[in-house]
């Protein structure tokens, strides 16, 4: 992507010395309004988020200093916080150091390999707090292996460090998919239960669906994001809302697939039993989804589980995970204990303080084994993913699982009080005004602190992928335009009264692109929405997939025809925030929104439009013979729709589960949070009857749908 502009469009200005402040700290000083013209950001939201990045502007004095700041910061350090650079980049790194220094320069790759580097002499000086220094040009003699290094300079005998990040230059795995299409399911696993679920759908019904998946030639299956809510009940429904994107879910546990339940004595089996039962005719049931009585009674037979002695072996290797996990996994399964005890916001919180504080260590001291039952649950977990995946693969699925990648945290989570130094304090993410939301959007996520982030050598973030990714073929980055830039918007004020904070893009996405290759997965950026000129190109640039939706591919002229579609791009009939296909077709979409008060306009103008607009595609269906004229059954149109995206080039194709079984409901109404029952719809089909993973594999409608997909074909035949 070419350098970030921090304007949008608008008029040249000179821009004052609060606004120069801004865009020196990657702070964008106007942004495009509703209306589609441009707007300025109120000098209170630029202080604001300012002072939020550690930057002192509240006067024209503090201005002033941080302006000199800004030149003078980077000549204080010799080396940069982190170095994030690509396999072939050549560029040699800048040291500071005291003017006539004696300066040696080395690397030491993972395997503990040195590289000697050379020093050049001075290209510029400068006086810095008195002092005269040089900048220098490091030079390493070899390219280093992809992976995390660490930068060594010793000047007069002084030594410092930095971590060295070497990513490659284009994800691999991306190559592999341009040989052959593939097409997986899109499912939501809570609302997918089996005869053996506990109300809600699990890891072991992951593992179902991939089979029946795969017996129809699919190659992954893309589920919600697992990662983990509230330790305890009740729980936040929307999986785009976790306490933490590191760890997982354990209300995704299949209590009998645990090696320690064949250990029970009888009266705790019997308990389990008893549990279990409780929600076979729940299973059976289109009615609402409810987590609460289900993770309950999971925590309740979970509790006996860990009561019984582990066999040597399996301690040992409960003992390795932890240990492999580290202090991200410590912290984790504290706030878990702390959450338990302690109501959010409660004063007690304060006593304990933050993460390696005393009052933290002495909580921890007292409840040990309360901790090690948290970190139990996530080991249960990472066993059970990986059984996932292997039962996907070796169904023949050429992918597997591809985990969903949620955009950020719950303000009172996990991560908000494990990961506080490196995340914005008193500001939340959203999405300024737009023509479909005109008071924008807060979605009260804290955000990472740039700066913060590139001082911790980018450790969190690598972490929380590595996590997700171990057990997986793929991830789905929600809203990756946000490693490009987020919306800030201060505590207290409205979402319209933020600013765009820009991320060094280069470093996020060569980390994602990194921590991809040595899963060997794929990867998938959700780019959709308004972005910048650039951010689908530099995304393809680097081998990460983009994301297309049939309804929103159109332009002024109609829909696209499929050979405009992205060849590296998941291409998808429906998506989560819209109806199934069915649904769709059947105007839901407005219907429910004019239900709920959220039409800006008369329904019957919107309706008009929507069949309008409904009426585009399907003409364009007919025209190239994937649909007959007249009436024809809603079965038939979702098929004939389907047979479209695959006449795109894109080299994924996304299936909804819902339109495989003919389901009609919303899973989520964006705008909306008690108003509508979001992620609390179990997959039913066309008649609101529950359908079980047992019934995939025989269903009718299933196969008919892969049918409409033809054949899996090289991509130089398509298009």
């Amino acid at each position: 992507m070419a350098d970030t502009t921090l304007h949008e469009d608008s008029e040249p200005t000179t821009p004052t010395p609060l606004e120069q402040l801004a865009e020196a700290h990657r702070v964008g000083t106007t942004f495009k309004g509703w209306d589609g013209g441009s707007a300025r950001v109120s000098e209170a939201t630029l202080k604001t988020v300012l002072g939020a990045l550690g930057v002192a502007a509240s006067s024209g004095t503090e201005i002033s200093r941080s302006l000199a700041e800004v030149d003078a910061g980077p000549w204080r350090s010799v080396l940069p916080a982190v170095v994030v650079v690509r396999s072939s980049d050549t560029d040699p790194l800048h040291l500071h150091v005291p003017a006539g220094s004696d300066v040696e320069f080395w690397a030491v790759d993972e395997d503990g390999v040195h590289y000697t580097g050379t020093v050049g002499g001075a290209t510029v000086t400068r006086a810095v707090d008195g002092q005269d220094l040089e900048r220098r040009e490091g030079t390493l003699p070899h390219a280093l292996p992809l992976g995390w290094h660490t930068v060594h300079a010793r000047v007069d005998g002084v030594e410092s460090s930095c971590t060295l990040v070497v990513t490659p230059d284009r994800l691999s795995t991306t190559a592999s998919l341009m040989d052959r299409r593939t097409w997986g399911i899109m499912a939501q696993l809570y609302s997918v239960r089996s005869a053996g679920s506990w109300g809600i759908g699990d890891l072991t019904d992951l593992g179902g669906i991939a089979r029946a998946a795969a017996e129809h030639g699919g190659g992954f299956v893309l589920v919600n994001p697992l990662h983990a809510a509230e330790p305890k009940p009740p729980v936040e429904p929307s999986p785009y809302l976790p306490t933490t994107r590191r760890y997982f879910h354990p209300i995704y546990l299949r209590i009998e697939d645990i090696p320690e339940y064949a250990r029970l004595d009888d009266a705790a089996r019997r308990r389990i039993e008893e549990l279990a039962a409780g929600f076979e005719a729940v299973n059976r049931t289109a009615d609402l989804l409810d987590r609460d009585p289900s993770y309950t009674a999971k925590l309740e037979a979970l509790e006996l589980v860990y009561g019984v002695e582990r066999p040597e072996q399996r301690q040992h290797d409960f003992d390795a995970y932890r240990a492999h996990q580290g202090q991200g996994l410590a912290d984790f399964a504290l706030w878990s204990a702390l959450a338990e005890s302690l109501e959010p916001g409660a004063p007690e919180w304060d006593d304990v303080g933050r993460p390696g504080s005393a009052g933290a260590e002495a909580f921890a001291e007292q409840h040990a084994d309360r901790i090690g039952f948290h970190a139990w649950l996530q080991w249960l977990l990472d066993e059970q993913l990986q059984e996932a995946q292997l039962e996907a693969t070796g169904a023949g699925m050429s992918i597997g699982v591809v985990h969903d990648l949620a955009v950020g945290v719950h303000p009172s989570g996990a991560d908000a009080w494990a990961l506080q130094d490196v995340l914005a304090a008193g500001i939340s993410v959203g999405a300024p005004p737009d023509m479909f939301n005109q008071h924008g959007q807060d979605w009260s996520q804290p955000p990472w602190h740039p700066e913060r982030l590139a001082e911790a050598g980018y450790a969190p973030f690598r972490d929380m992928l590595r996590n997700i990714l171990r057990h997986a073929g793929g991830i789905r980055v929600d809203h990756i335009l946000g490693l490009f830039r987020l919306w800030w918007i201060p505590q207290g004020q409205a979402p319209g009264e933020g600013a765009y904070v820009y991320y060094d893009h280069r470093a996020l996405i060569g980390i994602l692109a990194l921590e991809a290759e040595r899963a060997g997965a794929v990867v998938v950026g959700e780019d959709l929405g308004v972005f910048e000129p650039g951010v689908q190109e530099y995304l393809a640039e680097r081998g990460i997939l983009g994301t297309s939706i049939l309804w929103f591919e159109q332009d002024d002229d109609g829909p696209l025809p499929p050979e405009s579609y992205r060849e590296g791009c998941l291409t998808t009939v429906t998506v989560h925030d819209l109806p199934p296909t069915a649904g769709y077709l059947a105007g839901e979409h407005v219907k429910l929104r004019d239900r709920l008060g959220l039409l800006s306009r008369p329904v019957e103008e919107e309706q008009a439009e929507d069949r309008a607009v409904q009426e585009k595609f399907l003409s364009l269906l007919r025209s190239r013979g994937l649909l007959p004229a007249g009436d024809v059954s809603v079965q038939r149109t979702v098929e004939a729709l389907h047979a479209f995206i695959a006449e795109t080039p894109s080299v994924l194709l996304g299936v909804a589960l819902a339109d495989a079984v003919g389901e009609q409901r919303t899973q989520n109404q964006p705008g909306t949070n008690d108003e509508y029952p979001n992620w609390r719809i179990p997959l039913a089909d066309a008649d609101v009857q529950a359908v079980l993973v047992e019934d995939l594999a025989g269903s009718e409608r299933f196969s008919s749908l892969v049918r409409a997909l033809g054949p899996a074909v090289p991509s130089e035949s398509r298009g």
